[in-house]
């Protein structure tokens, strides 16, 4: 099997969990290259690597580059990341910085992997709740068209990266030894609170946040359907790791809750867990560390014959970020799809 000089760009929480998921997934692997802002020596999942200070020359020789973004941040990828392409690497992006590009196919594996061939060396893994939401809307789209999507989302602060984990755990300790003390990374203190605030308020779709336009540009270019309803509330929840999402999906003409069933649970990398009666449905305890797009709740909207009301939960380091990259890659390995055209 041919194996490739592969480089991660990053090494933060994403960056980290490309680097296991490409072990784990056993990528043909011939050199890694990690680079990040400095050079230092870092252990990722037991093994000791060496990062490299990320420069336009690092890529020369290699063949496909990830690059980790952050939400909310522009990534390396602006700076680097078709000088990378213009080095001869296929680059496979995780910030936001390209998505909307007409250049830059946005890909969910399980939705439209066919986008890949078309890309010009660069290719960019959508937002982590638009890719959940995608992967599981993606079969049931296929049976009975979609007419109007309105989803909220219950995100983990690991989707604002390492420090925010850190300091969820560190107002629990504060909690217990008495009060909360430390509120840096979010507005307000997030233990014990919800928060519906994720990026900034926009111009362009007035009283929405950042993430929830991302969420309707996203899955309307992923689809191909540039009018498509979408309507999202994102908000921050205090779980380490893992978006949970409640979906209401209209279609052009109905599915019933076991033909919806059978469709997600035959699609390769959906699992269904759909059984309220005994309390059995996916939760984001579940998923942590898991690659697959979970759904449960699966129901009849009462009011609208022809909509369904779905629960959608995913580890969003893993198939919200790092999984879904790797996916791409391995698709466009397969297909001979790495040279751009």
């Amino acid at each position: 099997m041919e194996s490739y000089e592969v480089v991660v760009v990053g090494a933060g929480l994403v960056g980290e969990e490309m680097v296991k998921v490409l072990k784990q997934r056993k990528f043909p692997v011939k050199n890694l290259t990690i680079l990040a802002r400095s050079a230092r020596k870092q252990i990722i999942d037991g093994d000791e690597y060496t990062v490299l200070p990320t420069s336009a020359e690092a890529f020369d020789g290699k063949d496909i580059a990830f690059f980790a973004g952050t939400e909310g941040e522009k990534g390396a990828s602006q700076t680097f990341g078709w000088e990378a392409v213009k080095r001869g690497c296929f680059v496979i992006d995780n910030g936001d910085d390209f998505r909307m590009d007409d250049r830059v196919p946005l890909v969910v594996p399980e939705a439209n992997a066919e986008d890949i061939a078309s890309h010009q060396g660069f290719v960019s893994n959508p937002n982590c709740s638009t890719i959940q939401m995608v992967a599981a809307l993606a079969p049931l789209h296929r049976k009975a068209k979609m007419r109007r999507v309105v989803v909220s989302t219950y995100q983990s602060v690991s989707g604002s990266g390492g420090g925010a984990v850190r300091e969820l755990e560190k107002q629990v300790m504060e909690y217990a030894e008495g009060g909360v003390k430390t509120v840096e990374q979010y507005s307000y203190q997030i233990l014990g609170n919800l928060i519906p605030q994720i990026s900034s308020l926009k111009d362009e779709f007035p009283g929405y946040y950042g993430e929830e336009i991302k969420m309707i540009k996203e899955t309307r270019k992923i689809f191909g359907v540039p009018n498509l309803p979408v309507s999202a509330t994102c908000v921050r929840v205090p779980v380490r790791r893992g978006h949970s999402e409640t979906i209401n999906v209209e279609f052009e003409h109905p599915i019933t809750p076991d033909e919806a069933r059978k469709l997600l649970a035959d699609e390769p990398g959906i699992v269904v867990i759909d059984d309220p009666a005994s309390g059995k449905y996916p939760m984001p305890l579940d998923v942590e560390d898991k690659d697959e797009t979970y759904v449960g709740r699966i129901r009849q909207d009462p009011g609208n014959p022809n909509a369904l009301d779905i629960w959608v939960v995913a580890d969003n380091i893993r198939k919200g970020a790092a999984t879904n990259a790797v996916q791409i890659a391995e698709i466009a390995v397969k297909n001979g799809w790495l040279r751009r055209n």
